[in-house]
Protein backbone atom coordinates (compact mmCIF):
# COMPACT_ATOMS: atom_id res chain seq x y z
CA UNK A 1 0.00 0.00 0.00
CA UNK A 2 1.47 3.42 -0.95
CA UNK A 3 2.45 5.73 1.89
CA UNK A 4 -0.21 8.33 2.51
CA UNK A 5 0.86 11.94 2.97
CA UNK A 6 -0.60 13.71 5.96
CA UNK A 7 -2.09 17.08 5.27
CA UNK A 8 -2.09 19.98 7.61
CA UNK A 9 -4.76 22.61 7.18
CA UNK A 10 -2.67 25.04 9.22
CA UNK A 11 0.41 24.49 7.03
CA UNK A 12 -1.61 24.73 3.82
CA UNK A 13 -3.26 27.96 4.95
CA UNK A 14 0.14 29.40 5.91
CA UNK A 15 1.59 28.39 2.53
CA UNK A 16 -1.32 30.11 0.78
CA UNK A 17 -0.69 33.29 2.79
CA UNK A 18 3.04 33.19 1.98
CA UNK A 19 2.31 32.73 -1.72
CA UNK A 20 -0.27 35.53 -1.62
CA UNK A 21 2.22 37.90 0.03
CA UNK A 22 4.77 37.11 -2.66
CA UNK A 23 2.24 37.61 -5.46
CA UNK A 24 0.81 40.83 -4.03
CA UNK A 25 4.36 42.08 -3.56
CA UNK A 26 5.49 41.39 -7.10
CA UNK A 27 2.28 41.74 -9.10
CA UNK A 28 0.25 44.15 -7.00
CA UNK A 29 -3.34 43.73 -5.93
CA UNK A 30 -5.03 44.06 -9.31
CA UNK A 31 -2.91 41.51 -11.19
CA UNK A 32 -2.82 38.91 -8.40
CA UNK A 33 -5.38 36.16 -8.83
CA UNK A 34 -6.53 33.50 -6.43
CA UNK A 35 -5.88 30.96 -9.19
CA UNK A 36 -2.25 32.14 -9.42
CA UNK A 37 -1.80 31.90 -5.65
CA UNK A 38 -3.29 28.39 -5.68
CA UNK A 39 -0.95 27.39 -8.49
CA UNK A 40 2.07 28.64 -6.52
CA UNK A 41 1.12 26.40 -3.61
CA UNK A 42 0.01 23.45 -5.73
CA UNK A 43 -3.56 23.40 -4.47
CA UNK A 44 -6.92 23.72 -6.12
CA UNK A 45 -8.24 27.33 -6.32
CA UNK A 46 -11.38 26.14 -4.50
CA UNK A 47 -9.23 25.53 -1.42
CA UNK A 48 -8.02 29.15 -1.46
CA UNK A 49 -11.64 30.27 -1.69
CA UNK A 50 -12.59 27.90 1.13
CA UNK A 51 -9.97 29.43 3.44
CA UNK A 52 -10.27 33.08 2.41
CA UNK A 53 -13.63 33.51 0.60
CA UNK A 54 -12.39 36.15 -1.89
CA UNK A 55 -9.34 38.11 -2.98
CA UNK A 56 -10.09 41.04 -0.67
CA UNK A 57 -10.15 38.76 2.37
CA UNK A 58 -6.98 37.04 1.23
CA UNK A 59 -5.25 40.39 0.78
CA UNK A 60 -6.49 41.72 4.12
CA UNK A 61 -5.04 38.76 5.97
CA UNK A 62 -1.82 38.67 3.94
CA UNK A 63 -1.29 42.36 4.68
CA UNK A 64 -1.57 42.03 8.47
CA UNK A 65 1.54 42.43 10.56
CA UNK A 66 2.40 43.69 14.01
CA UNK A 67 5.18 46.12 14.78
CA UNK A 68 5.17 45.41 18.54
CA UNK A 69 6.27 48.95 19.32
CA UNK A 70 7.18 49.42 22.99
CA UNK A 71 5.72 52.00 25.35
CA UNK A 72 7.89 55.07 24.81
CA UNK A 73 6.70 57.16 27.76
CA UNK A 74 9.81 56.62 29.89
CA UNK A 75 12.38 56.40 27.09
CA UNK A 76 14.92 59.26 27.16
CA UNK A 77 14.79 61.43 24.04
CA UNK A 78 18.28 60.51 22.94
CA UNK A 79 17.39 56.79 23.14
CA UNK A 80 14.19 56.83 21.07
CA UNK A 81 15.83 55.65 17.87
CA UNK A 82 17.82 52.96 19.68
CA UNK A 83 14.54 51.61 21.05
CA UNK A 84 12.44 51.99 17.88
CA UNK A 85 14.84 50.94 15.13
CA UNK A 86 15.29 47.31 16.28
CA UNK A 87 11.51 46.92 16.14
CA UNK A 88 11.48 48.22 12.57
CA UNK A 89 14.40 45.99 11.57
CA UNK A 90 12.58 42.96 12.98
CA UNK A 91 9.48 43.67 10.89
CA UNK A 92 11.43 44.53 7.75
CA UNK A 93 13.66 41.49 7.93
CA UNK A 94 11.63 38.81 9.69
CA UNK A 95 7.96 39.45 8.95
CA UNK A 96 6.73 37.99 5.69
CA UNK A 97 3.92 40.52 5.32
CA UNK A 98 5.69 43.88 5.43
CA UNK A 99 7.89 43.95 2.32
CA UNK A 100 5.27 42.58 -0.06
CA UNK A 101 2.80 45.11 1.31
CA UNK A 102 5.34 47.91 0.89
CA UNK A 103 5.99 46.87 -2.72
CA UNK A 104 2.29 46.55 -3.46
CA UNK A 105 1.45 49.91 -1.83
CA UNK A 106 3.42 51.72 -4.51
CA UNK A 107 0.91 50.70 -7.17
CA UNK A 108 -2.26 49.65 -5.41
CA UNK A 109 -4.71 51.90 -3.58
CA UNK A 110 -5.87 48.90 -1.51
CA UNK A 111 -2.32 48.08 -0.44
CA UNK A 112 -1.63 51.74 0.32
CA UNK A 113 -4.76 51.86 2.47
CA UNK A 114 -3.64 48.72 4.33
CA UNK A 115 -0.27 50.34 5.01
CA UNK A 116 -1.97 53.52 6.22
CA UNK A 117 -4.12 51.46 8.59
CA UNK A 118 -1.04 49.87 10.14
CA UNK A 119 0.44 53.34 10.53
CA UNK A 120 -2.73 54.79 12.07
CA UNK A 121 -3.37 51.83 14.38
CA UNK A 122 0.17 51.06 15.56
CA UNK A 123 2.77 53.71 14.74
CA UNK A 124 0.99 57.02 15.32
CA UNK A 125 -0.34 56.15 18.81
CA UNK A 126 3.05 54.86 19.97
CA UNK A 127 4.85 57.97 18.76
CA UNK A 128 2.22 60.32 20.18
CA UNK A 129 3.41 59.24 23.63
CA UNK A 130 6.63 61.21 23.21
CA UNK A 131 5.56 64.07 20.95
CA UNK A 132 5.46 67.38 22.84
CA UNK A 133 2.91 68.74 20.34
CA UNK A 134 1.44 68.05 16.88
CA UNK A 135 1.67 64.26 17.23
CA UNK A 136 0.05 63.56 13.85
CA UNK A 137 2.54 65.68 11.94
CA UNK A 138 5.49 64.28 13.88
CA UNK A 139 4.35 60.68 13.36
CA UNK A 140 3.84 61.31 9.65
CA UNK A 141 7.39 62.67 9.33
CA UNK A 142 8.83 59.66 11.16
CA UNK A 143 6.71 57.40 8.95
CA UNK A 144 8.02 59.05 5.80
CA UNK A 145 11.60 58.54 6.98
CA UNK A 146 11.07 54.93 8.03
CA UNK A 147 9.10 53.88 4.95
CA UNK A 148 11.59 55.62 2.69
CA UNK A 149 14.44 53.85 4.42
CA UNK A 150 12.71 50.47 4.16
CA UNK A 151 11.91 50.99 0.47
CA UNK A 152 15.41 52.15 -0.41
CA UNK A 153 17.18 49.44 1.62
CA UNK A 154 14.99 46.38 1.05
CA UNK A 155 13.12 46.99 -2.20
CA UNK A 156 15.46 49.14 -4.31
CA UNK A 157 18.57 47.86 -2.48
CA UNK A 158 20.33 51.20 -2.85
CA UNK A 159 24.06 50.82 -2.24
CA UNK A 160 25.64 51.47 0.25
CA UNK A 161 22.39 51.75 2.24
CA UNK A 162 21.61 48.08 1.67
CA UNK A 163 25.03 47.14 3.05
CA UNK A 164 24.95 49.25 6.21
CA UNK A 165 24.70 47.49 9.55
CA UNK A 166 21.85 48.11 11.94
CA UNK A 167 24.16 50.11 14.19
CA UNK A 168 25.25 52.32 11.31
CA UNK A 169 21.64 52.98 10.33
CA UNK A 170 20.69 53.84 13.90
CA UNK A 171 23.61 56.29 14.09
CA UNK A 172 22.69 57.96 10.78
CA UNK A 173 18.90 57.87 10.90
CA UNK A 174 18.37 57.98 14.66
CA UNK A 175 19.07 61.71 15.11
CA UNK A 176 16.59 62.49 12.33
CA UNK A 177 13.86 60.45 13.99
CA UNK A 178 14.57 62.02 17.36
CA UNK A 179 14.50 65.48 15.77
CA UNK A 180 11.13 64.79 14.16
CA UNK A 181 9.69 63.52 17.42
CA UNK A 182 10.97 66.07 19.88
CA UNK A 183 12.38 69.27 18.40
CA UNK A 184 10.34 72.41 17.90
CA UNK A 185 10.15 73.21 14.16
CA UNK A 186 11.75 76.48 13.13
Amino acid sequence: MPERRTRSAVATRAAILDAARARFGTEGYDRTTMRGVASDVGVDPALVIRYFTNKESLFAEAAEFELHLPDLHDVPTDQLAAVLMPQFFAVWENDGAFLPLLRAAAGSPRAAEAMLQVFARQVAPALAAVAPDRPDERAALVGSQILGLAFARYVLRVPPLADMTHDQLVRWVGPVLEYYLTTEPR
